[in-house]
């Protein structure tokens, strides 16, 4: 009989981290499946989860980083990679497109890895996909964040004193945040319009009562994603969306290209022609922000319009954000099982071979 794997939780350390890889709620899965759940001391009380639930769902407390497996929500630290030791395998967002990764260390110290951001976006993967799922969080929370800084209603509202229109609301950027902010926008009474370089995501934006903005650009690219434009299509794009955004109270920019730079959609002249008061939400600042006013981390005003750039927003939200988290982290280590609860990862999967960065030498 295979050894069944030790499945280590650590706290995270970054700046306004406060999720957890998993929430008691999942550890008796793990525990009918033979496996030993540790929990670093103070892991969940980012998400206001006592150990003491641990606990109580069947985990110990102890060294998390002790574990075979251990779960993580952010990109390890220097000092986190150093704690690890040759054949464990860790499993979170390892950012393997940014410059700035722990790849390199990873593989030296002789971790296995599998980075939750590089599985395979296929229809077997989707209860595996995290950044799907704290996508949506973003999206909700961008929302809330816009409704505010907003200094109009977004409902409209009929009083005594007469008819306040509708928040006019445009979302540039329609993958799994964009599409959650343009349902959200529409919950709290908003009119909601969705833009996208990708034309086949219009029947989506529809789908949850907005408009499709068409702007004749057609850049679909592989995985759900789309491709980088081409100068003439950025320069045909960027036109016709200053004029378009002067029209919208609040806009909301999702836009991403993995590995590259956020495309700049909203600029600096279609903010000034914003009317004063509106505002602009972008999601794409960790990557440089779709707005050239953009100053990331920061809520900032220019030309009468508040533009604000919120960092890791599901980390806002961590109650739900770990929950969701929790379930898509346990689906792909469920993965990584043999049949007698062992750890042993069939890595002719697409699944298990796509998330993989770095493989150790135990598991060559």
């Amino acid at each position: 009989m295979t050894a069944r794997p030790t499945v280590g939780v650590v706290r995270e350390t970054g700046d306004g981290e406060r999720r957890v890889a998993l929430v008691p709620m999942i550890v008796p899965s793990l525990i009918k499946k033979g496996l030993d759940v540790v929990v670093e001391a103070g892991a969940g009380l980012g998400a206001l989860i006592p150990d003491e639930a641990y606990v109580e769902a069947g985990a110990r407390i102890g060294d998390g980083w002790s574990a075979d497996v251990v779960l993580k929500v952010a990109p390890p630290s220097d000092a986190e990679v150093a704690r690890m030791r040759s054949g464990q395998t860790l499993i979170g967002f390892l950012a393997p497109r940014n410059a700035q990764n722990q790849i390199g260390a990873l593989t030296a110290a002789g971790v296995q890895a599998f980075a939750v951001e590089s599985i395979p976006r296929i229809s077997r993967a989707q209860v595996m996909d995290a950044l799907s799922s704290q996508a949506n969080v973003a999206g909700y929370k961008a929302v809330l964040v816009a409704a505010s800084e907003s200094t109009r209603f977004f409902p409209m509202l009929t009083t005594a004193a007469g008819t306040v229109k509708p928040a006019t609301v445009l979302v540039l950027g329609v993958g799994v945040a964009g599409l959650q902010a343009l349902a959200t926008a529409k919950r709290l009474g908003g009119r909601t319009t969705g833009y996208d370089v990708r034309p086949e995501v219009a029947d989506q934006v529809r789908s949850v009562g907005a408009q499709w903005l068409d702007l004749g650009i057609d850049a679909a690219g592989e995985g759900g994603y789309a491709r980088e434009l081409t100068e003439d299509e950025r320069a045909q794009q960027q036109a016709a969306l200053e004029e378009a955004i002067k029209g919208f109270d609040v806009v909301i920019t999702t836009a991403l290209v993995p590995g590259r730079p956020a495309p700049r959609l909203v600029t600096a002249a279609a903010v000034e022609g914003m009317k004063p008061g509106s505002v602009v939400v972008d999601l794409a600042g960790e990557t440089g922000g779709n707005c050239e006013l953009t100053e990331p981390g920061r809520t900032v005003v220019k030309h009468a319009v508040t533009i604000c750039s919120p960092l890791n927003l599901p980390a806002t939200m961590p109650e739900h954000a770990s929950q969701l988290y929790s379930k898509n982290v346990v689906a792909l280590l469920e993965l990584m099982l043999d049949e007698d609860g062992g750890l042993a990862p069939d890595f002719s999967d697409e699944i298990l071979a796509g998330a993989c960065v770095t493989r150790s030498k135990e598991n060559v």
